[in-house]
């Protein structure tokens, strides 16, 4: 395949994957400023993979297993993990509109739901970010992740499990007022 048919595939798989790209990325490392530089650098490769590109599975299917190795190879490095950004960089600010407990609420349930997440093994990470926030099938889970549909089903069910039983330790569920679920941090 020469550069000039290279290209235009190319753009189409970029135009058509990009956006799912950065939402997984987003997803599975937790900071959109790094979800954005790790989508450049899958995209990167996705460009000088495509000649090699055998078609044994789809071009979705391939483009995620890069994604995830990508994203896989960032988090390996601990000194990678946390990064400050300046308000300027922030790709979403706060809504102001929502009142300050709402605030605070949310970001507790973020922040305990995104701390378990995050200390889930990369394998189980992967497995549950692609099927459970992704809804990416199974099969799919499977490809991405390299491993048999059965280790994906383990996967998926061990990181639900994980995430239960830390929610259940440290959180008390209720519902409020309004029927909305809350969470409280316990002790």
């Amino acid at each position: 395949m020469d550069d000039k048919t290279k290209q235009p595939a190319f753009r189409a798989i970029a135009d058509d994957l990009a956006q799912a790209l950065q939402h997984y990325l987003e997803r599975y490392v937790g900071n959109p400023a790094v979800a954005q530089d790790l989508s450049q650098e899958t995209l990167l490769r996705i460009n000088q993979g495509l000649p090699d590109f055998a078609g044994h599975s789809s071009i979705k299917t391939w483009a995620f297993a890069i994604a995830n190795r990508v994203a896989a190879d960032y988090l390996r490095h601990p000194d990678r993990r946390l990064h400050i950004v300046d308000l300027d960089e922030a790709a979403e600010l706060p809504d102001p509109d929502i009142a300050a407990d709402e605030k605070i609420i949310q970001g507790e349930m973020n922040t305990c739901i995104r701390a378990v997440i995050d200390s889930l093994p990369d394998s189980y990470r992967a497995a549950l970010v692609l099927h459970d926030l992704e809804g990416l099938s199974t099969e799919q889970t499977a490809e991405i992740c390299a491993c048999t549909l059965a280790t994906a089903k383990i996967r998926i069910y061990r990181a639900r499990q994980r995430l239960k039983a830390a929610l259940t330790t440290h959180c008390a569920f209720y519902r409020d007022p309004e029927n909305v679920l809350r969470c409280d941090r316990k002790g």
